[in-house]
């Protein structure tokens, strides 16, 4: 199976984008890019990112296009195009204002975390002591996401949150890029009581090749990798599972810090990281960079995957979910 063959669907990058790392993309099969606009950015420094972006969709529009609705998938892959959904890591670019939810809805934002390792003020992060769960700002944002039709996303999240959210959600809930606990027992991976809990509500999971998320690092072989995702499959069901990356390409380690420290902290905050090694974490062999999708694809075959399973898991799941998901609910409703 060729990877320009199938529609490949990436639940999250987080890549400086130029020309030549966009045409590496559509070299290496890749249909639609979930992107993060937001870490720690306010409300007018998100707008000005999303600015940007404007600029890029015009300067490389024979490359790309935003995603709004499922049916701009369909036409991004009839016309050899990329694709490209906005997503939030964190809660901040909304404030303490609800009704920035629908603003930042009209801008393109069709994904959002409600907390990104600390406490928000929506929900717990995965890195706190203590986990308080869902905020009574959580509830109002996650019924005014259901309405519009922002994906709930709690990658970062802590246990309890996570669960909540799932629960009081009334539309599945995405995590977006993890792996199980199971396989790596970093901070970030999830439980079997999530992964169970998230497909019995119909949401989606997105497994990660970032390398702090993976079993051995940047060490970790495609067989196991593959073999995750079969274990995975077997627990969650095969129509719940996708590939969220979290790959991060071009970008020096300011940007790291940033990723991790925002303007909370004083110092660096290292995370899953290591202070004595202030850099990037080198990902597989088998997945540096876009032109890796292939490796996944063999590797799943390799697996003992048929054809229609790995076409589940490389887009078909993410596009069901984003088909149903970006639908305001009162066009549903009315429909």
């Amino acid at each position: 199976m060729n990877v320009h063959d199938i529609l490949i669907i990436d639940g999250l990058q987080y890549v400086n984008w130029n020309r030549e790392l966009f045409e590496q993309a559509k070299r290496g099969g890749v249909n639609i890019i979930h992107v993060t606009i937001a870490y720690w950015e306010n409300k007018k420094e998100v707008t000005e990112n999303i600015v940007n972006w404007d600029k890029k969709f015009n300067d490389h529009a024979d490359l790309i296009m935003p995603i709004k609705i499922a049916d701009d998938i369909t036409t991004a892959e009839k016309n050899g195009k990329i694709g490209i959904i906005f997503g939030f890591q964190n809660c901040s670019p909304i404030e303490d204002d609800v009704r920035l939810i629908e603003k930042m809805h009209h801008m393109g934002a069709r994904i959002m975390q409600l907390s990104y390792n600390n406490q928000s003020l929506l929900a717990t992060g995965c890195y706190e002591d203590g986990d308080s769960g869902i905020t009574r700002f959580g509830k109002v944002a996650i019924k005014e996401m259901n309405r519009l039709g922002m994906i709930i996303d709690m990658s970062h999240s802590a246990e309890l949150s996570t669960l909540e959210a799932i629960e009081i959600s009334e539309r599945p809930i995405a995590i977006t890029h993890a792996n199980p606990s199971s396989f790596h027992d970093a901070l970030r991976n999830k439980s079997d009581t999530v992964l169970k809990n998230l497909s019995q509500s119909e949401g989606m999971l997105g497994v990660s090749l970032y390398p702090f998320h993976l079993a051995n690092g940047s060490a970790c072989t495609l067989e196991d990798f593959c073999n995750m995702i079969y274990d995975t499959a077997e627990l969650m069901g095969i129509d719940h599972i996708g590939i969220g990356s979290d790959l991060c390409l071009n970008w020096d380690y300011t940007i790291l810090e940033w990723m991790r420290s925002g303007r909370w902290s004083l110092t660096p905050d290292y995370g899953e990281g290591t202070a004595t090694q202030p850099t990037w974490p080198k990902q597989p062999a088998w997945f540096e960079n876009n032109l890796g999708f292939q490796n996944i694809i063999d590797g799943l075959k390799a697996t003992k995957f048929s054809d229609e399973d790995i076409k589940k898991i490389m887009g078909g799941n993410w596009y069901n979910f984003f088909k149903s998901s970006f639908t305001p609910l009162d066009t549903i409703n009315n429909g």
